[in-house]
């Protein structure tokens, strides 16, 4: 199993763990008016994941192809730029959320280096989608992709209850 499936499990299991523990558990963010616009990036962050996952679980892509993952990896960079500046003016992040962002934001450089090096080797070959089979791991990214696109249903239908909550109060 190429290095890069296993950094994308990784970064799926503390994601996950962080949307559980911090933003459910601890923050409660689906319930807070003030979090609408957080619950909005969590939404296209795990969007962006739910493709992502799929989209390296079954195929490489190749040639012009790579442009699609290269796409969905600077689309996450920017939604989770915006998320951390939205983060820190509503809320002050507990420390269990903090640890767990360093850790995956040290495994998201991994998982683009690891990424990276594949897009490298598959961006001169002849334009198409190659499907592979990663054994257990293109199960787990499929199983996680599905994880990731209901809790971005989730979280989007919660962005905009909490969204009429704030309008209706102004």
């Amino acid at each position: 199993m190429p290095p890069y499936v296993y950094a994308l499990i990784v970064h799926g299991v503390i994601g996950g763990i962080d949307v559980f523990l911090n933003h459910e558990l601890l923050a409660r963010l689906p319930s807070r008016p003030e979090a609408a616009g957080e619950e909005r990036m969590h939404s296209a962050r795990e969007l962006l994941f739910a493709l992502l996952f799929l989209s390296l679980a079954w195929w490489e892509w190749h040639g012009p192809f790579v442009w699609w993952i290269v796409a969905l990896l600077v689309l996450e960079v920017l939604v989770s730029a915006r998320d951390l500046v939205i983060e820190g003016d509503v809320r002050v992040l507990p420390v269990t959320e903090r640890v767990l962002h360093l850790f995956l934001f040290m495994n998201l450089g991994a998982m683009y280096v690891l990424t990276g090096q594949a897009l490298l080797a598959w961006r001169g070959l002849p334009a198409g989608l190659a499907a592979v089979d990663h054994g257990w791991g293109s199960w787990v990214l499929t199983a996680m992709a599905l994880g990731a696109l209901a809790w971005a249903v989730r979280d989007g239908m919660a962005a905009l209850r909490l969204g009429k909550l704030n309008a209706s109060a102004v």
